[in-house]
């Protein structure tokens, strides 16, 4: 099998090309980045030992697919994945369309010439944010919890499922993934492209370079490991706001499982994300790395929130469940271990990026 992986480089799709190539010897796996992120290259020794081939390549520009092969399967790990990026400025609008937009049609309209199938990376910020702000909510010790009531569909216990609202605003990102989805299904019908959908929760593990606007577990445990000081941000700085997390292992065991069974998930879309099971709020997320790297660190409280701040996002992910029998296996423990002891073993190639 064919196999080409846009954003290869970064966290999500150097763990798939990697894993691909040591579960399966015989795939052919291409990947292709514009190294634009800081640590992305550190990704090239290992393709070149594993026999993983490498193309600088921007997705945004439609002249460097016609220099491409022919693949049966796309993994689109590529976006620019900051929900805060383009909030402050029109100049940010227009990079995060390019990139997730534009870039997208240009995945698409190569993966229709191929008759290649894709599997879509989406992200859980295509559902509304108004309707995320009027979720009821509880307040306890360390966290936010969900209300038993609730005036809106697509809400439980459990989280929130492909039920909830997409209707209104949602972020610049959220919105440029939503029009990729909307155009997915235009594909579909139209040019009978087979797409999978998943709509990712936060996603974390080794070889994230974690920062402030997004990968906030790798920036939490980074911040414990080395000494730092850190800020709970907005919700009267008491750390409560909540998300759930899953392990790039996880993920990749359910792209996987994508790869061999493809129509059981090829209509419609599915949010992943590590359920209540594995979620935490910023203050459990600090006892947690606290227990793991030893060290006490310093945060400060700001009150006021950002733009686009949300106090709860859960993925209910029975959909999957039911489809599939998939269930992230990594709790939240499991995850900031595995994080630190990478970061353990690659301090000094580490250092300059996420300290």
């Amino acid at each position: 099998m064919n196999i080409l992986i846009t954003g290869g480089c970064g966290f999500v799709g150097s763990n798939i090309a990697l894993k691909l190539k040591s579960d399966y010897s015989d795939f052919n796996i291409f990947v292709l980045d514009n190294l634009s992120r800081r640590g992305a290259e550190l990704s090239l020794k290992e393709f070149k030992n594993a026999g993983i081939e490498f193309k600088h390549c921007d997705i945004r520009n439609q002249e460097d697919f016609n220099e491409l092969g022919e693949f049966d399967l796309i993994i689109d790990a590529s976006a620019e994945p900051s929900v805060l990026a383009g909030l402050d400025s029109t100049s940010g609008i227009t990079k995060i369309l390019n990139i997730n937009l534009f870039g997208t049609v240009n995945i698409l309209n190569f993966a229709a010439k191929n008759k290649a199938k894709v599997i879509f990376l989406s992200t859980s910020r295509v559902y509304s944010i108004k309707s995320l702000l009027s979720i009821k909510l509880e307040e306890n010790d360390s966290r936010f919890e969900i209300s038993d009531h609730q005036d809106i569909d697509g809400i439980t216990k459990s989280g929130i499922s492909e039920n909830f609202s997409t209707e209104g605003h949602r972020s610049v990102y959220g919105a440029s993934k939503l029009c990729g989805e909307l155009l997915i299904d235009e594909y579909r019908e139209f040019y009978n492209l087979d797409v999978i959908v998943n709509r990712c929760s936060v996603i974390s593990g080794p070889k994230q370079m974690g920062k402030i606007d997004q990968g906030v577990t790798v920036l939490w445990v980074a911040k414990h490991f080395w000494s730092q000081s850190l800020k709970y941000i907005g919700f009267n700085g008491s750390g409560k706001q909540v998300r759930d997390v899953i392990h790039i292992d996880d993920l990749y065991d359910l792209v996987n499982m994508q790869i061999n069974d493809f129509q059981l998930f090829s209509k419609g879309f599915f949010n992943i994300g590590g359920s209540m099971d594995s979620s935490f709020s910023l203050r459990e997320l600090t006892k947690v790395c606290e227990e793991v790297t030893g060290n006490k660190i310093n945060i400060s409280a700001q009150k006021e929130n950002r733009v686009a701040d949300i106090p709860l996002f859960v993925s209910d992910i029975k959909k999957v469940e039911i489809t599939s029998g998939w269930k992230p296996k990594m709790g939240v423990t499991d995850i900031v271990e595995d994080i630190f002891h990478w970061l353990r073993e690659n301090e000094d190639e580490l250092i300059s990026i996420l300290k």
